[in-house]
């Protein structure tokens, strides 16, 4: 299927600010990127580098006053991500270097607390998609899908128990407790076709059977057109943008999502 995605900030600086931004979708074997359009304006010099997780990232100085950034493009993906119940877990010993990092605790999934609960939540499961599935039911069932609801950061330990969250501390808690049991995860952010009120979405990826799968405890099901923008341990290495110095107000963020019928032409 064709996504036609878009994200559109407005700020307004008092001083000039250096921002990082990841708004760029990257092609992959899970998507193919064929048109982008990245506009600043007023047009600003920006410099694009490639962080540690392969994230296509911007650095710019915005100026005084009023500044928009519109990233849009046009990104071929799967209507379905990919399930593979029975998947096996891979023994730590024989996974690639590249996935070590998403073993470790991490600033918002402290998987160093969960074990405990993971092997009781998990009691039964087959090593490895099962696991990681009767964890999706767990989080989905236990605390309620509030979007719009989550104006701070919030740790693994602290949603654990809560009765509400919105998708990126659900996906916290998800990732700690996929960890605990040795299986690597790591967070996604971008877009979800189906999602409403559309906004971007977090969700994770966990690898077993030799390659990352999706996983996701706020939705019913894995059908709905997902494209990523960025990949980390957690919400910290997955920011849009991230600025520095005074704060900038955020007056206004867009997001849109549009199926298209055919590829842009």
């Amino acid at each position: 299927m064709w996504l036609h995605t878009s994200t559109r900030l407005q700020f307004h600086a008092e001083v000039a600010t250096p921002f990082l931004l990841m708004l760029r979708p990257r092609s992959g074997w899970q998507q193919w990127v064929s048109r982008e359009q990245y506009v600043l304006s007023p047009s600003v010099p920006a410099v694009e580098f490639t962080d540690a997780f392969g994230n296509l990232c911007q650095r710019l100085v915005s100026p005084v006053g009023p500044f928009s950034i519109l990233a849009s493009a046009d990104v071929e993906c799967a209507e379905w991500a990919d399930a593979a119940p029975g998947a096996h877990f891979v023994e730590v010993q024989f996974l690639p270097e590249s996935v070590l990092p998403f073993l470790l605790p991490s600033r918002y999934c402290e998987s160093d607390f969960f074990y405990d609960m993971a092997s009781e939540l998990t009691a039964g499961c087959a090593p490895g998609w099962d696991q990681v599935n009767a964890i999706i039911d767990y989080v989905a069932r236990s605390i309620r899908y509030t979007p719009g609801s989550g104006t701070t950061l919030r740790s693994a330990r602290e949603v654990n128990g809560s009765s509400d969250a919105v998708c990126r501390d659900m996906t916290h808690l998800a990732i700690a407790l996929t960890r605990a049991l040795s299986i690597p995860a790591r967070m996604v952010v971008g877009y979800l076709e189906p999602l409403a009120p559309m906004d971007l979405h977090a969700w994770f990826e966990a690898f077993v059977g030799g390659r990352w799968y999706t996983f996701d405890p706020t939705q019913q099901s894995l059908q709905g057109g997902r494209v990523a923008i960025a990949y980390g341990r957690d919400a910290a290495d997955v920011a849009i943008f991230t600025q520095f110095g005074d704060p900038v107000d955020l007056v206004s963020m867009v997001v849109d999502v549009q199926r298209t019928t055919a590829p842009p032409a």
